[in-house]
């Protein structure tokens, strides 16, 4: 079964084409990387696939399978809610919101359900933010670059509690990234946009956890950042 199937998708803004018909297919439960430079279009497929900007004129069909959420670069909390009920928000069901305590266990923040978001620190409000969008556990999970603004330790910390939450919840994930590597570690797939079309399409067939000195990973590292226009050889 596939959870997302876009055929001859276009969208644009204005008169301007940022994706140009295209024709992808992602089976369930598969985690994507998005690559692309700044304006090859991977936040618009994105946005698209999560329904926003309704303004954009689009072409072509774009199907989504089952519940979807959304994980941006910022944590989009609501600073009047504590964390637990900025979790909380929109849930109706008891055992919903019985689940919020454990999801704070996993994402190791079980002391901070009644703090004010402004108190916690960016990678601390970013669990929460985690933890909101797969405590509904959907069936696709899209990724804005949502680590892109956190420092280095704390990225690396955020890779592992979204792999160990996706090995549990199973969504099909697209996380849109300009980081190489972080694509290497995550991805099952890699796609790399380029002026509004998936120019390269990779499989990365190794279990987790992986080392980025794998030479399966070495190879792919090179021909990706070569794909986007960086030289390699001083790296």
């Amino acid at each position: 079964m596939h959870a997302i199937q876009l055929h001859r998708f276009s969208r644009g803004f204005d008169k301007k084409t940022i994706l140009d018909a295209i024709d992808l297919s992602i089976p369930a439960g598969q985690f994507v990387a998005l690559l692309g430079e700044s304006g090859s279009g991977k936040t618009t497929l994105l946005r698209a696939l999560a329904g926003l900007d309704q303004d954009a004129i689009s072409n072509g069909s774009a199907i989504i399978n089952g519940t979807v959420s959304v994980l941006f670069q910022d944590s989009r909390l609501l600073p009047w809610l504590n964390v637990e009920d900025n979790l909380t928000l929109g849930l109706h069901s008891v055992q919903a919101k019985a689940s919020v305590k454990q999801m704070l266990q996993k994402v190791g923040l079980d002391d901070k359900a009644k703090v004010w978001p402004n108190t916690l620190s960016g990678g601390q409000k970013q669990r929460v933010s985690l933890a909101r969008s797969l405590l509904r556990e959907p069936d696709v999970l899209l990724a804005d670059e949502p680590f892109g603004a956190l420092d280095a330790l704390t990225r690396m910390r955020m890779h592992g509690l979204l792999l160990r939450l996706v090995e549990r919840i199973k969504p099909t994930v697209i996380l849109v990234t300009h980081d190489v590597d972080e694509s290497l570690l995550l991805a099952d797939r890699i796609l790399v946009l380029k002026e509004g079309k998936i120019s390269e399409d990779h499989a990365v067939a190794l279990a987790h956890p992986r080392r980025l000195d794998h030479p399966l990973l070495m190879a792919l590292r090179t021909r990706l950042l070569q794909s986007l226009g960086v030289e390699t050889e001083f790296l």
